[in-house]
């Protein structure tokens, strides 16, 4: 019988363990996420052109390393690769180049807004990105 207890004991360790290293890396990942990752939802307005919304997903990989892509809702166009990005002190930058634009913001001190220029094919465009509240299933 004794044995029997012996083993249980070292099983219930054992997936206490396993829970636990589960966990643990999850909650440090989500301790050092940038404050730039998340869905970001903003409005070109070219002027004579129709308004133009846009929705950019920037996420991070483990090594911290920052990827994304863009939508455009109003084109029924979405996933276009962002080519590079970088973010460093609330200033963000990025480039597409399968659509050839540009965007350099700055996010503002509670997180929640990035004001910066949009340029496409040579002409700049302002455009406020405000962080996309996740919608419920």
């Amino acid at each position: 019988m004794k044995k029997s207890r012996v083993s249980a004991l070292v099983l219930c360790l054992g997936l206490a363990l396993l829970i636990g290293l589960r966990i643990v890396p999850s909650r440090a990942l989500a301790a050092d996420t940038p404050p730039i990752v998340g869905n970001w939802e903003g409005t070109l307005n070219p002027g004579a052109q129709p308004k133009k919304r846009i929705v950019v997903h920037i996420s991070a990989a483990q090594d911290g390393s920052l990827n994304g892509t863009i939508d455009y809702p109003d084109q029924d166009t979405s996933g276009i690769l962002i080519t590079a990005i970088t973010y460093r002190e609330s200033t963000l930058h990025f480039e597409s180049n399968p659509n050839l634009s540009v965007y350099d913001g700055t996010m503002n001190k509670d997180n929640s807004e990035i004001t910066g220029t949009w340029k496409q094919g040579g002409s700049g465009l302002r455009l406020i990105l405000k962080r996309r509240r996740s919608v419920p299933k």
